[in-house]
């Protein structure tokens, strides 16, 4: 089974509602009626009916949720909560009136007001514009302070990580975080695995270094102290560090290089020093051995909303719905 059916096969465990605000892009309605018609999700169109059946042609949205902001029964209520969310930035209720009339504003609204679970975004929409509203909205999860971003890489033929399956973190967010910051992405991207695949995380702090083999600079210090925070914080947690890439997971090369290490040769969660390392490791592996890459996925937000790259197809929008609707399960 592949990572995505195993995925949905979760979804279905605990359906939950989808928001999927830009829903006049011909291949978000594709997925609605992919999502509808696979029924591990239930998704809801923000939009106009009479437009989106215009739009959608031969695609059959009739049994599908189609919400319109300024004609919904919950636009004062959200407004007046948009309003109160934000007086202390300047909002005035006229004001909140004119944004919850943007579509994935009004679907923020709706995942914060509990009439959805989450909410996915980013076919048309940019990374900033996706992800503003849910910052002021949603915020970060409760005791999380940074919000960063995943790949789930699937490389076939490979018996390492979890039989091929890793998590690369962070690759999409997160430009250069310092020590405290990179504890907190190693953190929630241990939740996300598990959460995800029902799997033990085993992480690894990336490196150039393995365990002082070079001498001490900045780069290292960094990922030697974001470790020792982890520790700190989950002591339970799978951790190791600072790891050369092929000393976390090729067994016989950390065997050799971290012997005492629980992780070394068998880590399945690579968290990477800085947003130039894992944005070039997950193209990378992507490229040259043909890995199946699902992302980037936000972690760290109070409820789950993610953002698609403007070149998706519809079939990448199903799998990041599947994705939110198991991030969106308790």
């Amino acid at each position: 089974m592949s990572f995505v059916d195993a995925i949905k096969e979760k979804a279905r465990n605990s359906i939950k509602t989808i928001v999927l605000p830009e829903s006049t892009d011909i291949r978000v309605l594709e997925a609605a009626r992919k999502v509808t018609d696979e029924g591990f999700a239930k998704v809801v169109l923000v939009g106009d009916r009479k437009e989106l059946e215009n739009v959608a042609g031969n695609i059959d949205i009739s049994d599908i949720t189609v919400i319109n902001p300024t004609e919904s029964e919950k636009f004062e209520e959200y407004a007046n909560a948009f309003y109160e969310l934000r007086k202390a930035k300047g909002m005035t209720l006229e004001k909140a009136h004119e944004t919850l009339k943007h579509n994935i504003y009004f679907g923020t609204m709706m995942v914060k007001q509990g009439d959805a679970d989450g909410l996915v975004a980013g076919s048309v929409c940019s990374t900033a514009d996706t992800l503003r509203p849910a910052l002021q909205i949603l915020k970060t999860a409760p005791g999380v302070k940074l919000v960063s971003s995943f790949f789930i890489m699937n490389v076939p033929n490979c018996e390492l990580g979890e039989e091929g399956m890793f998590l690369f973190s962070d690759c999409g967010l997160n430009v250069n975080p310092n020590e405290e910051e990179l504890s907190e992405i190693a953190i929630s991207s241990a939740k996300s695995w598990t959460k995800l695949t029902g799997k033990e995380p085993r992480i690894s702090m990336l490196s150039y270094s393995t365990m002082g083999s070079a001498p001490l600079t900045d780069m290292i210090s960094k990922v030697i102290n974001a470790t020792k925070l982890v520790k700190e914080k989950m002591p339970d947690l799978l951790v190791d560090g600072e790891m050369q890439a092929d000393a976390s997971i090729v067994p016989s090369v950390g065997s050799k290089k971290a012997p005492d290490s629980k992780v070394a040769g068998k880590a399945n969660v690579l968290i990477f020093p800085d947003l130039n390392a894992g944005n070039i490791g997950y193209k990378l592996v992507e490229r040259l051995a043909k890995a199946e890459a699902y992302g980037p996925v936000t972690q760290g937000i109070a409820k789950p909303v993610n953002d698609l790259s403007r070149g998706c197809k519809s079939d990448d929008i199903v799998g990041v719905v599947a994705i939110t609707a198991v991030q969106a399960q308790e």
